[in-house]
């Protein structure tokens, strides 16, 4: 799937799985995960590729924006995830 070529985009999905979140959680959950600073605009860039093709969902509430996972974006993990089982299986 070419929107998991980036690794960053495929674990922008896999943080949202069944599970909406303000981005600025994702990008700390991925700065934990990577032990590393994501700079903003790197991480802006991937969640507006995200969004324009349907993986993602952005909303506003108050200040902060909300994002959640298409049911595109979901299919897609759950093909990752097969793919990856079957590999490591």
């Amino acid at each position: 799937m070419e929107w998991f070529a980036s690794g960053m985009r495929r674990d922008i999905c896999i943080l949202l799985y069944e599970d909406e979140q303000r981005a600025q959680s994702v990008k700390t959950a991925l700065q934990r995960r990577y032990d590393r600073r994501i700079r903003p605009k790197q991480f802006e860039g991937c969640v507006n590729a995200l969004v324009d093709a349907g993986h993602i969902e952005r909303r506003v509430d108050g200040i902060a924006d909300v994002l959640a996972l298409t049911e595109t974006g979901e299919r897609g993990v759950e093909n990752q995830y097969e793919w990856l089982e079957e590999r490591v299986a």
